[in-house]
């Protein structure tokens, strides 16, 4: 007699509940003018003149093209809210490749990205028909040293990012340092960059922690179809825990490094009852309520195994 629970007939497939799913679209930032240069010298992102990097003429072709993407690919119309770095390139990237088309003056609404913000030499990008954007610590680069990954003040970035919701951009960073037991206090609202320091790099351990803090965090967001635009580092280190449970090749496309301006699609699964909301799918079936009894007597709750 073979008991439910010890069959395997999936073939390695899984089932999961819809609503204990979400999609998410992780994009890495366009090429920036740190890369660049750290090609060719690595000993250039210690440099202050990266500080903060902003996008290349070619990271903002290749922006224009992952636009297109989005669009030809229906995720667009998918996607119920978009995540930053609250670091330049990644809010240029952001919003050119998930922002409305192009602002008009006189408009009553801010834009998502005022003209020329950060060196781009790009017109301005309207925050119409498009979805919301929010600023967030938590998938920020890799910590210190590295100046290309020190943020400005959120008092800078607001006027040009006028339609990017900064309110969340620390909160993350909080949770962070209470789980890591820094040494130094950190409010909520803190304007300036507290987690960057310029001679200690955050280790690969903790940039690890950070991300599965801020994937568990995405569990308290009710959006079901999330892109996120961050980090090469931040990435490659959170999805490297990743894909134990997968066939090689799987695992080896989940952890695999991201170029510039790549785009991946992803379904996270809730299997720790982190989410609780209810199915808007699922429908209860008999009305009014009550079990109707089945024709399969191995459907039936009473039945544990299987006849011979």
């Amino acid at each position: 007699m073979l008991a439910h629970a010890d069959m395997d007939v999936s073939g390695g497939q899984s089932l999961y509940p819809l609503h204990r799913c979400k999609t998410v679209h992780l994009v890495r930032h366009a090429q920036g003018v740190h890369n660049v240069e750290g090609e060719k010298d690595h000993s250039a992102y210690r440099s202050p003149h990266l500080f903060d990097a902003h996008l290349t003429p070619l990271g903002w072709q290749q922006v224009d093209n992952l636009r297109k993407h989005v669009h030809a690919s229906g995720i667009f119309k998918k996607v119920e809210l978009v995540i930053t770095s609250p670091l330049l390139r990644c809010m240029q990237t952001a919003v050119g490749v998930f922002g409305g088309e192009g602002y008009t003056d006189g408009i009553d609404v801010p834009p998502l990205m005022v003209t020329d913000a950060g060196e781009s030499n790009h017109p301005a990008i309207s925050s119409l028909n498009c979805p919301p954007f929010i600023a967030v610590e938590g998938c920020r680069e890799h910590l210190g040293v590295h100046w290309c990954d020190k943020r400005r003040s959120i008092s800078e970035y607001k006027p040009l990012f006028p339609a990017i919701d900064f309110s969340l951009a620390s909160t993350l960073a909080l949770l962070y340092l209470e789980n890591t037991q820094a040494s130094f206090s950190f409010l909520i609202e803190s304007d300036d960059d507290v987690l960057w320091k310029p001679d200690v790099r955050e280790l690969n351990k903790d940039v690890v922690s950070r991300g599965m803090e801020f994937f568990k965090w995405l569990w308290t967001r009710k959006e079901k179809e999330i892109a996120i635009v961050t980090h090469s580092g931040f990435l490659t280190h959170t999805l490297g825990v990743f894909g134990n449970d997968c066939h090689p090749d799987v695992q080896r496309e989940i952890r695999k490094r991201y170029q510039n301006c790549e785009l991946r699609s992803m379904v996270i699964v809730d299997r720790s009852m982190i989410e609780s909301d209810s199915s808007v799918t699922d429908y209860p079936g008999k009305i009014p309520s009550g079990e109707d009894a089945p024709s399969d007597d191995t459907c039936s709750d009473r039945s544990d195994e299987l006849p011979n």
